[in-house]
């Protein structure tokens, strides 16, 4: 079965085509953040108007990447949710009405479960059942993970999540959009020994997290070292490399906490934040000294693309699953809404 799968959930623009015997044929991607840069932020009306702008070239694309014509297409997989309505409409819109016009069906696709198989377009996938760390702009979650569908919540953040927390610290320092990699990058310059930051919730049972703290945090931290004077380089990338620190040692504990909880040997960190390389580094080698495996996605799959979107279609079509021609999207859609695949 072929796939064209659309992600338009925020500001990209993801189109991919996925083969279920063949794998990934062509993927391709645009991203908006010059759109929104001079805004600090995404800027949702904006964002709309670029994804129609700009998926229908995209879809080209990829067709003639892969040799494809429409007519050789057998399904179509959008993302219905979670992500700004306005855009998630365009992609739905879009993706509804071309599978009706080639006569195949379409599948609403929720976007953090794309995120979440997106570590099984690698070649060493991980097997279930598994806990997966969906750390993102807009989620931080535990979830275990016995089966596609089969899911259960096991904590998630009780305020900003972690990549919102990213973002807003990075404005704080001043650095320019998107806040998170340049917070990464002005962190492996810093000292991160200079200022110790609180590692919220640690102390207390359970798996949620909060990080709205550590965020007040960061902001008197940048006050103080504004009170002698204009903020300099140094003390920039010492605060990034100490709110790096506190936020990557929050995720690794809570990370341990789950596998031991659930006597699991198996971690997947999918979304925007696993391309973190400070995170990456720090579970690897914390799973290593309990024998446990950590899986992600290639860094190009971290943040939203099509490919994800068009394998987690594809799992689902396969299994016989598909949409009447009622356009709806989800801007909040709880992941254990979604139906399980039968084994």
């Amino acid at each position: 079965m072929r796939v064209l799968g659309l992600e338009s959930s925020c500001d990209e623009t993801g189109v991919a085509i996925y083969d279920s015997e063949r794998g990934l044929l062509a993927d391709a991607l645009y991203s908006q953040i010059a759109l929104h840069a001079e805004f600090g932020g995404v800027v949702p009306e904006l964002a709309s108007r670029d994804h129609v702008r700009k998926l229908l070239p995209l879809v080209r694309q990829v067709l003639d990447s892969a040799n494809l014509r429409g007519s050789d297409i057998d399904a179509v997989a959008y993302t219905a949710g979670p992500g700004l309505a306005g855009a998630l409409m365009v992609g739905a819109c879009a993706g509804r009405a071309m599978a009706y016009a080639w006569g195949v069906p379409a599948l609403a696709v929720h976007h953090m479960e794309g995120h979440l198989l997106a570590p099984m377009l690698e070649d060493t996938a991980p097997e279930f059942p598994f806990i997966a760390l969906l750390v993102s702009g807009g989620h931080t979650q535990l979830v275990r993970v016995d089966g596609i569908g089969n899911y259960r919540l096991l904590g998630e953040s009780l305020d900003d999540a972690a990549g919102e927390a990213f973002d807003k610290a990075a404005k704080m320092l001043g650095l320019p959009y998107p806040g998170g990699p340049q917070l990464a990058k002005a962190a492996a310059q810093g000292d991160v020994s200079r200022f110790t930051f609180p590692r919220p919730m640690v102390n207390r049972p359970g798996l949620d997290f909060s990080f709205s703290g550590l965020k007040t945090y960061t902001l008197n931290t940048v006050a103080e070292c504004r009170a002698d004077g204009q903020l300099s380089d140094g003390d920039r990338n010492d605060i990034a490399a100490a709110f790096q620190e506190a936020v990557v040692d929050t995720l690794t504990i809570k990370c341990l906490r789950a596998l031991k909880q659930e006597g699991l040997r198996r971690l997947v960190i999918a979304g925007g934040v696993s391309a973190n390389t400070a995170l990456r580094e720090r579970l690897e080698g914390r799973l290593a000294t309990i024998g446990a495996a950590v899986y992600y996605p290639r860094p190009a799959y971290c943040t939203d693309n099509g490919a994800m979107i068009a394998y987690a279609g594809c799992c689902r079509l396969l299994a016989g699953q598909s949409e009447t021609l009622a356009v709806q999207v989800k801007p909040r859609w709880p992941m254990n809404e979604l139906p399980g695949l039968e084994r």
